[in-house]
C-alpha cells in the first residue's frame, strides 16, 4: 500500500455513509409498502432513483434533468430529519423524474440529474430492469459513486447497486420477517 492509498477514505465502509444508505433504503421500502396498487396496470406508483456520491462534482458524467428539483427547503439532510426526508421523497417519487443526488456528507443536492453512460461498455442487465434500474447499475460503476438505489414504479422492488453489482428486494420480501401474515402486501 502506498502512502496515498493509506490516506484514502473508503466511503462504502464509513459509518455515516452506511447510515445514509440505510435511511434511503428504509424510506424507499416504506414507499413501496405504502402503495397498494402495484397490480393495477392503470395505477402509477412511486418511482425513485437516488445516488450517493463522493467527490467535487458530477459535471463529467451527469446532466441536469430539466426543471426537476429536490425541494431542499422541505428537507436538505436525510440524517437530520427522517420524517421530512420520507415525506419529501414520497412527493418527489410521484411527481419528478431523474436521479436525486446525495453527497457522502448527507446533503441532498437540489438539481436532479440524468447520469451519462460509461464509455467502457455496459453492465449485464437483468430482464426486469427498466431504464431507471439500468442507469443506476451503470452509474454505480462510476468511481465517485458510492451506491445507487431505486424503487420500481411498476413492482415496488427496492434495489441497491454498488460497483456494478446489485441486491434487489421484491416488494413481498420487504420487512417480511417483521410482518404477520395479515400484513403481507397483496
Amino acid at each position: 500500500m502506498s502512502h496515498a492509498d493509506g490516506l484514502s477514505i473508503e466511503y462504502e465502509r464509513h459509518r455515516r455513509v452506511r447510515d445514509l444508505i440505510a435511511v434511503v433504503r428504509y424510506c424507499l421500502e416504506g414507499l413501496s409498502l405504502g402503495f397498494d396498487a402495484h397490480d393495477d396496470p392503470h395505477a402509477k406508483g412511486p418511482g425513485a432513483y437516488l445516488a450517493v456520491v463522493a467527490g467535487l462534482g458530477l459535471a463529467d458524467h451527469a446532466d441536469p434533468m430539466g426543471s426537476n428539483r429536490w425541494p431542499v427547503e422541505a428537507c436538505a439532510e436525510p440524517l437530520v430529519d427522517l420524517d421530512a426526508f420520507s415525506d419529501t421523497l414520497a412527493e418527489v417519487a410521484l411527481t419528478r423524474d431523474g436521479a436525486v443526488v446525495l453527497s457522502v456528507d448527507g446533503v441532498v443536492q437540489e438539481q436532479m440529474v440524468r447520469f451519462r453512460d460509461l464509455p467502457d461498455g455496459r453492465s449485464a442487465y437483468a430482464d426486469w430492469m427498466g431504464s431507471r434500474h439500468m442507469s443506476a447499475l451503470d452509474t454505480s460503476r462510476h468511481e465517485s459513486v458510492v451506491a445507487t438505489l431505486t424503487l420500481s414504479q411498476e413492482s415496488g422492488r427496492v434495489t441497491a447497486f454498488r460497483d456494478g453489482e446489485y441486491e434487489a428486494v421484491e416488494r413481498e420480501a420487504i420487512a417480511a420477517r417483521w410482518r404477520s401474515a395479515d400484513d403481507q402486501p397483496v
